[in-house]
């Protein structure tokens, strides 16, 4: 056995082992995740893998890489932001699992489960809720998504509701004018209060079932609904209580107020905040145009939440992960109606991982010389989120409450059912 084969295998034996203890968890280095999915899939030779040396049906306009504070690590040019930042987040570049469908490789990327089983698995997501919402007291909901649902798959899975994410809609960096108190986009706190004390007096029969268990378990959700905003839970999304010049860093756009909301809604306590990027990476056509857009505020928005989480001394317990459920074909697609797109590409791609026990500074894995296949060191779903998982003090083996008893848990094991891994991510944790 040589030394590459000798240290999967060790990783594979740890794996397993973590897998197996379903009542001894781990203790927790991670408080909170703040997941910025590119749904879509980004392109990882433009951005995080550039390949320069690879041509022009490869590079496209993108053939230029930049370096970062970490001389190990470089980055596709448009990243002059996050170059600042290396030493605070790790890189895997060697992520694969080879499904090219946008539900299929989103429900793998969110559940480590493999598509198409008899059961609809929750994401990591409403895992975080069901384990870590017991010890959560705050108003604001364990699962929050900013700010419309990732649509791609059941959230919850066969959790139900309950689980499913608070998606806030709207948009953070909307403006809000104030006339004498009436905010023009939308009512008054006044005004709701208002309305809330009519609804209250038209409903007649409302002393009557006052003793009602459900009725009283009623009231009890519209008050914690009316406490989320009206009261100090609306104070969490407040984003004017910020000074002007730190909103300017993060970026006067969506995104950029997003990272901003999901760092106030960590520092209130909460599990689990899901920014899902607004206008997504599918970019089969227009795609240097789109990332020429795009990436310069990813750039922006994300390099300052891991600065701004630093500086609070909150990135030592949030995991930042950041990426897509898969990655975009390496050769550019130049023929109609692409003209210059990239397609989905599963085989490889890469995923920027912070925080929460994960170190800084490093790079796990590699695709060979144009970004086409895994070069060494694999990292499948399973690995991925049994890693987060580990550092959250999630047992990954723990059984999930199916609603009709039947068995079923956080993740698969390695090798149930067609599962691949090559161990837990143990070089960055």
């Amino acid at each position: 056995m040589d030394r590459r084969d000798f240290i999967k295998a060790s990783a594979l034996a740890a794996l397993g082992t973590s897998l197996g203890r379903a009542d001894n968890p781990p203790p927790a280095k991670a408080k909170s995740i703040i997941q910025v999915f590119l749904w879509g899939g980004m392109s990882h030779t433009d951005t995080w893998d550039p390949k320069i040396k690879a041509g022009y049906d490869y590079t496209g306009e993108f053939s230029q890489e930049i370096p970062t504070n970490v001389p190990e690590i470089k980055l596709g040019a448009l990243f002059p932001n996050l170059a600042k930042q290396a030493d605070k987040f790790s890189l895997i570049r060697s992520m694969t699992h080879r499904n090219n469908g946008h539900e299929t490789a989103a429900y793998l990327m969110q559940t480590g489960h493999q598509p198409g089983e008899r059961l609809a698995y929750p994401s990591i997501g409403a895992i975080f809720a069901l384990f870590k919402g017991k010890d959560y007291k705050g108003l604001i909901p364990p699962y929050i998504v900013l700010t419309q649902p990732q649509g791609r798959f059941s959230e919850a899975g066969f959790l139900g509701p309950k689980y499913k994410p608070f998606a806030t809609g709207g948009d953070p960096n909307a403006t809000r004018f104030e006339v004498e108190g009436v905010v023009a986009r939308g009512i008054s706190d006044a005004r709701q209060l208002s309305r809330r004390e009519l609804l209250g007096n038209m409903n007649t029969m409302r002393h009557a079932y006052a003793s009602s268990p459900v009725i009283k378990e009623a009231w009890a959700c519209e008050n914690a609904a009316y406490d989320l905003i009206l009261g100090k839970g609306k104070e969490v999304f407040d984003l004017s209580q910020e000074k002007p010049e730190l909103r300017d860093k993060y970026g006067r756009f969506t995104f950029g107020q997003d990272c901003l909301a999901a760092r106030r809604l960590v520092e209130a306590g909460v599990p689990f905040v899901c920014i899902n990027y607004p206008g997504g990476w599918d970019t089969h056509s227009s795609h240097f145009a789109t990332m020429k857009r795009q990436v310069p505020q990813l750039d922006q928005g994300l390099a300052t939440l891991l600065e701004d989480l630093n500086s609070r001394g909150l990135l030592e317990s949030t995991i930042v992960w950041c990426c897509g459920e898969f990655g975009r074909t390496p050769k550019v697609d130049w023929q109609p109606p692409w003209n210059g797109g990239r397609n989905h590409y599963g085989n490889v791609f890469s995923v920027l991982l912070a925080g929460g026990g994960f170190k800084g500074g490093q790079i796990v894995g590699a695709s060979n010389e144009r970004g086409e296949e895994v070069l060494e060191r694999p990292v499948y779903p399973v690995d991925l989120l049994g890693s987060i998982y580990q550092l959250a003090g999630i047992d990954p083996r723990a059984k999930l409450p199916h609603p009709e008893g039947l068995e079923a848990y956080v993740l698969p094991k390695p090798d149930e059912k067609g599962v691949k891994s090559a161990g837990l991510l143990t070089e960055i944790m």
